[in-house]
């Protein structure tokens, strides 16, 4: 059993009342603690060193989770939503040796075979090495190539949770619904580890019945019955997800009573929704963090909170800006990425540019997407698209202006009747607000929405930059002639 994680046996230990249920079944704190126990020998018994989490959210995923901790073994999660073959990639890539879950296409094409008690067993080809320590193998997307292993200790990851339920401690969250996957980092850490240490109850449904679709549908309707159901207190929520529950609640389709706690991240919100939410007294709270710091680094919360802002630093870190810019964490970082030289930095640069004011951080965008317009100036693209899509006329927008008189931006409309008249008036109300340097100045309807079948967006649906560009190449010449 790993010391680290002893705190939390504890807490499973002390508290009573339920700890997971699924609206058909559940398991008290006791009865967890015992499954976990359970699942747990069962692993080492079969001399099983790393488990790829191949489920959809479900008791079962949260006690193998747990079941992996104790045993001191390597966890896997397995996002439903990456495509086969970066499924594939993940199995190899961390040299998977048990698959827990998905006893179809993905077992039998990769030698995995079933011994009995819901193990699925091969042995790799390869068993790369891992930094001393590593617990869980979270795989990042990413915008280029394939997915990325960082390595995380127990430590890290529990630290992050302890700091999570020191934060929202004042808001007495009793019952927890988790929307995103739980091979989300996020969700795993702030949805599982979090409220299992606060004694929360945390409810569990599959992602379809949650309303999410692939890797950027969302079936508003099933997510405000699920709600309604449910009735949570707190909820992690992606910019898009707030954005629809805004509009629900705008629309009388929701109401907030329950709810005591939204935490939002994993990209920029536009401060427009957070105006409208918390006009309709929505207890929303921005975050920030990234997986190679075991998810959240920066958090607003009820007693520390700056409108626009992505909060201060949990208590386990700290944080400081560079010369340039970036912002830098000390304090909770990856073990490194699998396949490369572990990291023995002090400080870990994030790639994201900010400024801290008074304690709190505010984020300006990706280092790496800046570009530099033909006048010389510096523009943050995620800024000016997080506006864009707030406009009821456009689910996606991307901006380019590298070297160029002015900047253009593809657009892509919520509803394919949607005239160009409406989406030059919605381009018209965004540049009212913004400089000029960052004003879209020219923008075409884009030919295809961007998501992972047409390598246009990533599975998470992050914009792949490098395609896009490609992509609009000859529209971008013409405007630099």
């Amino acid at each position: 059993m790993l010391p680290a994680a002893e705190p939390l046996w504890r807490c499973l230990a002390q508290h009573q009342g339920i700890a997971l249920s699924d609206g058909r079944r559940s398991l008290s704190y006791a009865q967890l603690a015992e499954q976990v126990s359970k699942r747990a020998g069962l692993l080492q018994r079969h001399k099983v060193q790393r488990a790829a989490l191949a489920l959809d959210n479900s008791l079962d995923w949260v006690i193998w989770d747990l079941a992996l901790l104790q045993a001191g073994l390597v966890c896997v999660p397995l996002p439903g939503f990456f495509s086969a073959s970066q499924q594939a990639h993940v199995l190899q890539d961390a040299g998977v040796d048990c698959l827990l879950g998905n006893e179809g296409a993905l077992s039998q094409t990769h030698g995995f075979q079933p011994h009995g008690d819901g193990l699925l067993l091969r042995t790799p080809a390869q068993r790369p090495r891992l930094p001393a320590g590593t617990a869980k193998i979270t795989y990042t997307s990413g915008t280029t190539g394939q997915p990325k292993g960082v390595c995380l200790s127990a430590q890290t990851q529990l630290a992050v949770a302890d700091s999570l339920h020191q934060a929202s401690r004042s808001c007495q969250v009793q019952r927890h619904l988790c929307v995103l996957p739980l091979a989300t980092l996020l969700e795993n850490i702030a949805g599982i580890y979090a409220p299992l240490l606060a004694g929360a109850c945390i409810e569990l449904r599959p992602v379809a019945q949650i309303g999410l679709q692939g890797a950027s549908g969302f079936d508003l309707p099933r997510f405000i019955e699920t709600l309604h159901a449910v009735r949570p207190h707190s909820l992690i929520l992606l910019p898009q997800l707030l954005l629809a529950l805004v509009s629900a609640a705008e629309q009388g389709l929701t109401h907030a009573a329950e709810l005591r706690f939204i935490a939002v991240g994993g990209g920029r919100v536009a401060p427009q929704v957070l105006r409208r939410a918390e006009q309709l007294g929505l207890p929303v709270f921005e975050g920030y963090g990234l997986s190679e710091c075991a998810s959240v680094v920066c958090l607003n919360s009820p007693g520390a909170r700056r409108p626009g802002s992505v909060g201060r630093p949990l208590a386990h870190v700290e944080l400081r800006i560079a010369e340039d810019g970036e912002v830098l964490v000390r304090g909770a970082q990856m073990l490194g990425y699998l396949g490369e030289p572990e990291h023995h930095g002090e400080w870990l640069g994030t790639g994201d540019l900010g400024q801290l004011h008074e304690g709190f951080l505010t984020l300006y965008g990706r280092k790496k997407h800046q570009f530099i317009t033909a006048y010389g100036r510096n523009v943050n693209p995620e800024w000016v698209e997080a506006e864009l899509i707030q406009q009821p006329s456009i689910a996606q927008a991307w901006l380019y202006g590298e070297a160029l008189p002015g900047n253009l931006a593809v657009l892509v409309p919520r509803q394919p009747g949607c005239s160009d008249t409406a989406l030059a008036e919605a381009v018209a109300r965004v540049n009212a607000d913004l400089p000029d340097y960052a004003r879209v100045h020219h923008w075409i309807r884009a030919s295809q929405p961007f998501h992972v079948d047409n390598g246009l967006a990533t599975a998470n649906g992050r914009l792949r930059r490098s395609a896009l560009l490609k992509h609009y190449q000859s529209a971008i010449q013409a405007l630099s002639h």
